[in-house]
């Protein structure tokens, strides 16, 4: 089955969001760990807050982990469906 003929599918979209949405939440998870992991333990939020968000900075934060959890999600989706 071809990857157009796959996305006509309900249950492919169903598989995408089971794939895509966990993996978008460990992926931000393990990015504000890397960029801000000694302020969160340290539990100054407002420092976590203002490196990663602030001034606008959430939206390439999220920018790019929304695409490559996307793009993640369907080459994981097509690869697994039959």
């Amino acid at each position: 089955m071809s990857f157009l003929e796959k996305i006509k599918n309900p249950e492919f979209w169903s598989n995408f969001l089971k794939v895509a949405m966990p993996f978008f939440v460990v992926v931000i998870l393990v990015s504000l760990f890397i960029n801000s992991g000694r302020d969160i333990f340290n539990g100054d939020f407002t420092k976590v807050g203002e490196a990663n968000f602030g001034n606008g900075k959430w939206k390439n934060f999220f920018a790019f982990k929304i695409i490559f959890s996307v793009f993640y999600g369907l080459y994981i989706t097509n690869k697994k469906m039959e």
